[in-house]
Formats: structure tokens, C-alpha cells, sequence
């Protein structure tokens, strides 16, 4: 009667344990993680019914097409989720946020084109993530950012176009990356992904059938032979034009800069501008060629050249100008503090205050080190307010100064 009484308690504890929907085949593995198996049964869903202590649940080879918030909150002990060829085409979010324990997730061959990658931020203990055979158009730069167990990866047969560099940083587990069959434009976008590759230790899958789809130039080669001179990093040179010959002269005292460029494709010029009162980003040129100029930028003048004007320069203007050289391949800029001073004979107070300072003149910029640009403070120039008229000591009139300056050249060039 004692042994009996036992396999009935037993039983009593162990029935919640094992708790299996009609349609799925539930055991214990050796390893005391319990196994729901629900493949090939044609569900339309997430069966209901399902024991909280599962560790394996497989769905793969249904006909289920849409997760919903709810649809695992049953098995929140879940360690290896297979849900391979169905037909899921939505996600909701919330899905797999619950899922902590998650350490192997299969949604391959399915129909998936947008996905809650804000679920993954919850899953750091993710080894596996198959994505592969679905229709995904674009990843965020940050979908994987919080993955650091992540081992493998599979993007392949997917319709990426490209990727946002970085993609793959803060994966420090990652050993395996397939990214194969994916219609890839081999613009400068992705020119970090030949570059990525050449110096990471991850495998990259049947790297050879990482294909260009775009341009034309480039169809049929690999992403890793996209030539390196057709990208470029941008470079940026900043000066102080001394003159506006040829242009048109403002009443006041003008500043005048002009940033130079290069790289390929050629770099995009962008401004920023960090006053006392106020920050102004300048992304493009302002000034049409008929000499309109947008309302709300009028203060300061941005030309397709990449000339930047601020006539009328006063004490309110003084702060730190930046140019920025933006183009596919990355960011360059460089920085300048301006301030303002008055002196009717500029070149000899500023040379005695400080003997080493040079004349820039608007058509060199000394070439030192590479500029880091959180160090835009240690460059100064200081425009000097000359009177409109001044008279000489022999009584004659000087003529009107617009434009005076002199540069601080502080060891560190202009240049970057």
C-alpha cells in the first residue's frame, strides 16, 4: 500500500510537469530539460496548453503565420525556440521580450520582412539567431547590439541592400556570420564590410557568393573586391580667405572661411556653429545662385564652393565654427574658435603679445598631425575691428579695412 500511495504522489507532482497540448509529444531529456515536440502537425498558431517548465519547444514546419504578444508567456523557462519553415509574417512586439532564457532562436524560411528587434535587447544569453530565407529589406545599426553570447548569425537569403556600419560590433562571442544571397548594392555604403572582413576572425559562410547586385559596374563581383579607390574617406582642409576679391563686399567687418574637401564619392560640406547664444547646423549650401538666401539661415552665408561668410561679425558671433566633410565611406571635420578684437594696428599687437604667431593669407594651411576633433579649442583666430576711417599722422585717409586677421597657429594645423 506505502509504494502505491508514493507513485500517486509522485504522479501528483510530476502531472502539471508534463502538461502537453493534444497536438504536441512531450518527454523529459536526460539532461532534465523537458521537450515539447510540436513539429509537421500543420498548426495555424502557438499551441495553448503547454507546461511553464518547458527548455525545448519546436514549432518548425507548421503553418503558422503570426506571433502575438502572448503567444509564449506559457514557457517562460524556453532555452531553444525552432520555428523554421512556416509562414510567419508578423511579429508584434513583445513577442520574444519575455524570453530571458532564450539561448537558440530559429525563424528561418518564414515570411518575416519587419521585425521588433527592440525584443532582442532582453535575450543577452542568445548563442543561435537564424533569420536566413525570410524578407528582410534593412537591419537597424543597433539590432544586435546586446547579444554578447551570440555565436552564430544567419542574414542569409534575405533582400538586404545593405548594411549600417557597425552592424556587427559589440558581438564578441560571434564565430559564424552568413550573409550569402542577399542583393547587396555595392555602393561606398558598404565599402566598411570589404574592410570588416578582411581583418575580423569570424567565419563568413560561402563568403565568395556575397554578391554585388548593383551598380552595374560591380553586378556579379564580390562585396569583397569592390575596388578600393572607388571609396574614399573624406579629407577636409579649413582657411581664412585674408580678401574678398572679386565678390561682393559687406559694410562691417566680414569673416570669410572656406573649406576644401576631397574623397570619393565627392564629400558633402556641412557647417555647425556653437555660440554663446545660440547652435546652428548648415547642411548644405544657403545661397542660390541668383543670391537669395534661406530666410531662417541668413546670418550666415554658405556657398556651393564651400565658402561660409558672416558679414557684420560681431561679439555675438564669436565662438567655434566647424566643417564637416560627409561622403558614404565616413566623417571628417575640423574646427576653429573665433574671436573678435579691436585694434587700429592688428599685426604689431598681436606680435607682441605672441612672437610666434604667422600670417595665414587665405591660401595655405600648415600640415601637422592628424586633427582629433575634440580638440577644436586649440586653434584660434582672432579678427581684428579696424576703424572705417582712421587718420594717418600726416593727416591723409586710410582706407576702409573690411577684413583683418591673424592665426594663433598653435601647433596644430587646420588640416584633417
Amino acid at each position: 500500500m506505502r509504494p502505491l500511495l508514493c507513485c500517486l504522489g509522485l504522479a501528483t507532482l510530476l502531472g502539471p510537469c508534463l502538461a502537453c497540448p493534444s497536438a504536441c509529444s512531450c518527454s523529459t531529456k536526460k539532461n532534465g530539460r523537458l521537450l515539447a515536440e510540436c513539429a509537421y502537425k500543420d498548426l495555424q498558431e502557438v499551441p495553448e496548453g503547454l507546461s511553464s517548465n518547458v527548455t525545448i519547444l519546436t514549432l518548425s514546419a507548421n503553418k503558422i503565420g503570426w506571433l502575438g504578444q502572448g503567444s509564449f508567456t506559457e514557457v517562460p523557462e524556453v532555452q531553444s525556440l525552432w520555428l523554421g519553415y512556416n509562414q510567419i509574417g508578423v511579429v508584434e512586439p513583445g513577442a520574444f521580450a519575455l524570453l530571458v532564457h532564450l539561448k537558440n532562436l530559429d525563424l528561418s524560411h518564414n515570411k518575416i520582412a519587419d521585425f521588433p528587434w527592440q525584443d532582442l535587447r532582453n535575450l543577452s544569453g542568445l548563442q543561435i539567431l537564424k533569420m536566413n530565407n525570410n524578407r528582410l529589406a534593412g537591419l537597424p545599426r543597433d539590432a544586435f547590439r546586446f547579444l554578447k553570447d551570440l555565436r552564430s548569425l544567419w542574414l542569409n537569403d534575405n533582400e538586404l541592400t545593405t548594411l549600417a556600419e557597425g552592424t556587427f560590433d559589440n558581438l564578441p562571442s560571434l564565430s559564424q556570420l552568413q550573409i550569402f544571397n542577399n542583393p547587396f548594392n555595392c555602393s561606398c555604403k558598404v565599402f566598411w564590410l570589404k574592410k570588416w572582413t578582411e581583418n575580423t576572425s569570424v567565419s563568413i559562410t560561402k563568403g565568395g557568393s556575397t554578391l554585388c547586385v548593383a551598380p552595374s559596374r560591380l553586378k556579379g563581383r564580390a562585396v569583397t573586391d569592390i575596388p578600393d579607390h572607388h571609396c574614399v574617406a573624406p579629407s577636409v582642409q579649413l582657411t581664412y580667405l585674408s580678401n574678398l576679391d572679386n565678390t561682393v563686399m559687406y559694410d562691417g567687418l566680414t569673416l570669410t572661411l572656406h573649406c576644401s574637401v576631397a574623397g570619393s564619392p565627392p564629400p558633402e560640406i556641412r557647417w555647425k556653429i556653437q555660440t554663446s547664444s545660440r547652435h546652428v547646423e548648415i547642411n548644405g549650401p544657403n545661397v542660390a545662385r541668383d543670391g537669395n538666401v534661406k530666410q531662417s539661415q541668413e546670418r550666415f552665408l554658405v556657398f556651393k564652393n564651400g565658402t561660409m561668410a558672416i558679414p557684420n561679425f560681431s561679439k555675438e558671433d564669436e565662438g567655434t565654427y566647424t566643417c564637416l566633410a560627409v561622403n558614404d565611406v565616413g566623417t571628417r571635420d575640423v574646427s576653429v574658435n573665433v574671436a573678435l578684437a579691436g585694434s587700429e594696428n592688428p599685426a604689431e599687437d598681436l606680435l607682441r603679445d605672441d612672437p610666434q604667431a604667422s600670417h595665414l593669407g587665405g591660401r595655405s594651411c600648415y600640415k601637422g598631425d592628424e586633427m582629433d576633433p575634440s580638440g577644436a579649442g586649440e586653434k584660434l583666430v582672432i579678427v581684428y575691428h579696424m576703424p572705417r576711417e582712421s587718420k594717418s599722422r600726416a593727416g591723409g585717409a586710410v582706407p576702409q579695412v573690411h577684413l583683418g586677421t591673424l592665426l594663433l597657429a598653435l601647433g596644430i594645423a587646420l588640416c584633417c
